[in-house]
């Protein structure tokens, strides 16, 4: 009966145990302390009354006893397994190390070491154009336990096989690429084994999260040829053996209209000359192949005299001179016809030799002003960063660029405009000159056969 008695105790005092105290209420601070206060009350006189139902009913109270003891028992074997478990783990343990050090106990961190290789192989293949629709799988990362198992090697050796084989591929699939706008579709892309990708004529470029985008720039040339080879009708593709360095650079490199944007104000103005300067020499041009062409058309007819032409403007203010003028009259005349003609023909020559020589003029203008900027970037920034120094660099190339490609043509233009004015004014002046020596002589001639008939009739009249 003692035993009972103790029994009920500690049951009793499991039960006050388990209930919860004013003490871990207050430290909760969620309720007010008279509410804890009546619900441990409540909670005492519900274990109070359950106590009395346990010690008034003896077959309750030994089914709980029972039940108790089976807990106890369960708990005791499963203890009993874990230390059989554990011991036989140890065992394991122990055979282990045991092998470790039967392959060579300083063979360790080479272990390690190619364990931490195979994990870089891993990562590295996962970034390459092998893993995009490989048939293959990547190798697997090595456990880093200090032993190398068969299977491992096995498994390993067997991926880097079909890896390799991917190699020799040109495999065709569907995938999700990003344009230049952003936007991915499903696009056809065809991989040429582990050397590049593309679609539509665009080499591919693979993200970090191995997404695929198209290259910012592609090459004409190469786009064409891919495109050709992507629908059939080519057998050769572009390949870059630098692993995408080339194209790269290829991609950096500006377009005319970025260059010419690199030259600032400077280029701006030198090509806008320069543009000045060839649109006024082809117009002058244009004038003086019309001016040939009514030149020809004029000496061919030199009986009737045409105002769409100098040489036939020139021989009519000639010819409406008078009889009875002085040779030297007359050839000043004949000048003074010539040179009112003269500026129609020579017209925009000088200006575009100007712009010829300013231009080289401008350009090195603005190759001082690129180095001015050049050194302040040093100046405030240093020179550990060449990209801050490029902008002025790239600002006295260009402008120097622009002046000596707009000076090169205008001085062909204007070489091509004197050489014509030349050529027509010295026909002009042959033509005049001829039509001078031809009025001299008729007047000698007239002069003559005055003279004569002068002297004629004065050996009549002496005869009469």
């Amino acid at each position: 009966m003692s035993r009972l008695n103790s029994l009920f105790a500690a049951l009793s005092l499991a039960l006050l145990a388990a209930l919860p105290t004013s003490d871990g209420m207050a430290q909760s601070g969620q309720e007010p302390l008279q509410t804890f206060q009546a619900e441990r009350e409540a909670a005492e006189a519900r274990d109070r009354q359950r106590l009395a139902e346990l010690v008034n009913d003896r077959a309750a109270l030994e089914e709980a006893l029972a039940k108790a003891r089976a807990e106890l028992e369960a708990a005791r074997q499963r203890r009993e397994t874990l230390e059989s478990r554990q011991q036989s783990r140890q065992s394991e343990l122990q055979q282990l190390n045991e092998s470790i050090e039967e392959q060579g106990g300083d063979l360790g961190p080479v272990f390690n070491e190619v364990a931490g290789v195979s994990g870089e192989l891993r990562d590295a293949l996962g970034r390459s154009w092998l893993a995009l629709g490989a048939r293959a799988s990547l190798p697997p990362r090595l456990e880093d336990d200090g032993v190398l198992r068969t299977r491992q090697v096995e498994t390993l050796a067997d991926s880097l096989m079909g890896l390799t084989r991917e190699t020799a591929r040109i495999t065709r699939l569907e995938a999700p690429v990003a344009g230049q706008d952003g936007q991915r579709q499903e696009q056809p892309v065809i991989r040429a084994g582990g050397l590049l990708a593309f679609s539509n004529g665009h080499l591919l470029q693979r993200g970090d999260d191995g997404a695929l985008s198209v290259v910012e720039h592609t090459p004409e040339g190469v786009s064409q040829r891919l495109s050709a080879f992507q629908a059939g009708d080519g057998q050769t593709i572009s390949l870059d053996p630098t692993d995408g360095q080339v194209l790269e650079a290829l991609a950096q490199q500006p377009t005319l209209v970025e260059r010419f944007q690199q030259g600032g104000a400077v280029g701006y103005v030198v090509v806008a000359l320069g543009g000045l300067g060839l649109l006024v020499a082809v117009l002058q041009y244009l004038y003086l192949l019309r001016v040939t062409l009514t030149l020809k058309r004029q000496l061919s007819d030199l009986q009737s005299l045409r105002d769409d032409n100098p040489l036939g403007r020139v021989l009519s203010r000639f010819h409406a001179l008078g009889a009875g003028h002085a040779p030297e009259a007359l050839e000043a005349r004949l000048d003074e016809a010539m040179l009112a003609e003269q500026p129609r023909i020579e017209r925009g020559q000088s200006l575009v030799k100007m712009l010829a020589a300013v231009a080289p003029l401008l350009g090195l203008l603005g190759t001082v002003t690129g180095m001015i900027v050049t050194f302040q970037s040093i100046t405030v920034f240093g020179t550990g960063n060449p990209q801050l120094m490029a902008g002025g660099i790239s600002q006295a190339l260009v402008t120097t660029v622009l002046g000596l490609i707009t000076a090169v043509p205008l001085l062909f233009a204007h070489t091509a405009l004197s050489s014509r004015s030349r050529s027509l004014i010295g026909i002009m002046e042959g033509r005049a000159s001829a039509v001078l020596a031809d009025r001299l002589e008729a007047d000698q001639a007239a002069q003559a056969d005055s003279a004569a008939a002068s002297g004629v009739k004065r050996h009549a009249d002496a005869l009469a």
